[in-house]
């Protein structure tokens, strides 16, 4: 079911955006050379039990994974991408790390991701991995109007990562938030414009491009969560929780 939200609840929305960015941009500040993956995780069940707010995933067990995830954040290290399971892993220089984050505070759930470089190598193709989500993330934004369609999101995302080289999974992408983490509408990242749900106002959705170096193929790990890419290659995801108004989209996990 897609949820339409009154303005009292966006309120109660973005103050749970609110609360994720700034979990991130502190984890980002400290993950540094030589922070074990482990540590980020004690960090993070600190900073929302500070807060107030609750984790979407400790108790998370969806079909798609060996549940409950039992962790407070996703931690994908090089060649992970998607559902890192925090395990014994010391960060080391030009690791590229993403932080991914879902909390629920008053009723309401927020989502966002981030991918950077760890220590002060910049691994060139590293870099461009980034760009390209966070590049094709704001086209998505900039396309989640009332009156577009989820196709148009879709599409907007995809010509980016297209454009910049990488091929796209759409098994796994953007999805409508809300009083659940996981909801509907999926939003898949390409897809053909002019197709699907309309937007219209009170909409939450979690958008997230991701991608990989030169696959567009997942494998899981063992530990039945952490989707790596195929070939062993690098990847990057980056995520924000949106809220469709009368105008542009406002961001809601935008301190991240």
């Amino acid at each position: 079911m897609i949820e339409i939200f009154a303005p009292s609840d966006i309120a109660r929305a973005r103050s749970t955006g609110a609360v994720v960015g700034s979990i991130l941009r502190e984890l980002r500040d400290r993950a540094t050379v030589g922070v074990n993956l482990l540590s980020i995780d004690e960090w993070t069940r600190e900073l929302i039990a500070a807060s107030g707010a609750r984790s979407c995933y400790v108790d998370y067990a969806p079909s798609f994974g060996t549940g409950p995830f039992g962790h407070y954040i996703c931690t994908a290290v090089n060649d992970a991408v998607l559902h890192g399971m925090p395990h014994d892993y010391t960060l080391v220089d030009g690791d590229l790390l993403t932080l991914d984050l879902a909390v629920i505070k008053d009723g309401m759930a927020a989502d966002a991701a981030i991918s950077f470089i760890v220590g002060r190598s910049r691994p060139a193709g590293s870099v461009a991995l980034i760009d390209a989500t966070e590049r094709a993330l704001a086209a998505g934004i900039d396309a989640a109007r009332p009156g577009n369609r989820i196709g148009d999101i879709s599409h907007a995302i995809g010509t980016v990562l297209f454009d910049a080289g990488y091929s796209i999974n759409v098994e796994f992408g953007g999805h409508g938030i809300g009083t659940v983490m996981h909801g509907d509408p999926h939003v898949a990242n390409a897809g053909r414009p002019g197709r699907g749900f309309t937007l219209r106002p009170g909409l939450l959705l979690a958008l997230e491009p991701w991608v990989m170096e030169d696959t567009d193929v997942l494998v899981t790990d063992d530990d039945g969560w952490t989707l790596r890419s195929s070939t062993g290659c690098r990847t990057a995801h980056t995520e924000h929780t949106i809220a469709i108004t009368d105008g542009a989209a406002e961001i809601l996990t935008a301190s991240s």
